[in-house]
């Protein structure tokens, strides 16, 4: 049994992931109540959620360095944190393009992404609680599908919004503006994605 304070890996995975939550519903109540006038102020706020998941990645960093049995091989726990953090830098991009990019208003198929994203950050959220207890659980690989399936709704949006762009807009900046918007929204889900399969290659190897 493990004790009280005793310093556990699955469980920071957990917190990392609850970041990439937060950064979702963060970037879904923006773009769902778009102001460009409140960009400056958001792109703090969502700055606050990366810096402490970052600070979360560290410290598990600095407890692995001092480790001499870890649960799970520790180039996979580096590799885990990563990619995780991946998530949440991918969400902060999506807010700091709008704002470099001047955005003004948005599309509705961003307006899907961002549901898709959300979605994905919380089937990770699951994906990791399940982690510890991977050999017993009958949860586990149905969250990772989930993810996929997800990231296969993302490509679809992705493709879809790609082509009424260039068949609607006349304006290139509208274009170009929009067609890396629509990268880093894709990208999101890429990120969840990655992190699921990462678990799941982790899985494979440790049963």
């Amino acid at each position: 049994m493990a004790r009280k304070n005793e310093f556990n890996y699955f469980d920071k995975f957990v917190k990392l992931s609850e970041y990439c939550c937060s950064s979702a519903k963060l970037l879904d109540e923006i773009i769902h109540n778009y102001k460009v006038v409140e960009l400056n102020a958001k792109m703090k706020e969502m700055h606050d959620i990366e810096h402490a998941a970052d600070i979360e990645g560290h410290e598990i960093m600095r407890k692995l360095s001092t480790e001499f049995i870890t649960p799970i091989e520790r180039e996979d726990i580096v590799a885990l944190i990563h990619k995780i953090d991946d998530v949440t830098d991918s969400i902060e991009d999506v807010l700091l393009h709008a704002y470099m990019y001047n955005i003004k208003t948005v599309r509705n198929e961003a307006l899907e992404f961002s549901k898709i994203i959300v979605k994905s950050c919380e089937g990770l959220r699951k994906t990791l609680a399940e982690f510890s207890s991977f050999r017993k659980s009958k949860e586990i690989h149905n969250c990772i599908v989930q993810i996929n399936k997800l990231e296969e709704e993302g490509d679809a949006i992705y493709i879809e919004a790609i082509r009424r762009l260039h068949m609607m807009s006349k304006d290139p900046i509208e274009i170009m503006s929009w067609t890396e918007g629509f990268n880093r929204l894709e990208k999101c889900c890429d990120a969840c994605e990655e992190a699921a399969n990462l678990v799941e290659s982790i899985i494979m190897k440790n049963s």
